[in-house]
């Protein structure tokens, strides 16, 4: 006999207090508009998203409905639900997303005591870091 595990091609944390279906629907953009999941690739099935992560498989359809009207993903008959074709992220969600992203940093630096400008000073650090690695790699810088 043959499992089949089927791989969610992008990460989730699930915190308490926010709603399943809205942050399975935020790493499911994070990934494309990231360029981790890119056009055509697979996306999960409706039961495969929902076994995988352990969610009911309405919040499941929920979250791939609303990825679908959203222009993200498109369903192709025959082959599944697919990331679609150049999915252009407006400036609103990648503010959005970058504002989620900065308000877990802050805590997290709140708890462990840090203060603005440690933050900002590592924050720095690291644009400098990575910023070589971005050029090499062909990515766009605004």
């Amino acid at each position: 006999m043959c499992n089949n595990t089927h791989v969610i091609p992008f990460r989730l944390t699930f915190q308490p207090g926010l709603s399943l279906y809205e942050q399975v629907v935020y790493a499911a953009k994070k990934a494309v508009v990231s360029g981790h999941l890119r056009p055509g690739d697979p996306f999960p099935s409706v039961r495969a998203l929902s076994t995988a992560l352990k969610i009911n498989p309405n919040t499941a359809h929920k979250v791939v409905t609303h990825l679908i009207a959203e222009g993200m993903l498109e369903a192709k008959p025959g082959i599944g639900t697919v990331v679609a074709e150049a999915p252009e992220a407006t400036r609103s969600d990648l503010t959005r997303l970058l504002d989620r992203e900065l308000e877990q940093v802050v805590v997290e630096a709140m708890q462990l005591g840090l203060h603005l400008p440690q933050v900002s000073a590592a924050l720095a650090a690291h644009w400098r870091r990575l910023e070589p690695v971005k050029t090499q790699t062909g990515v766009r810088r605004s």
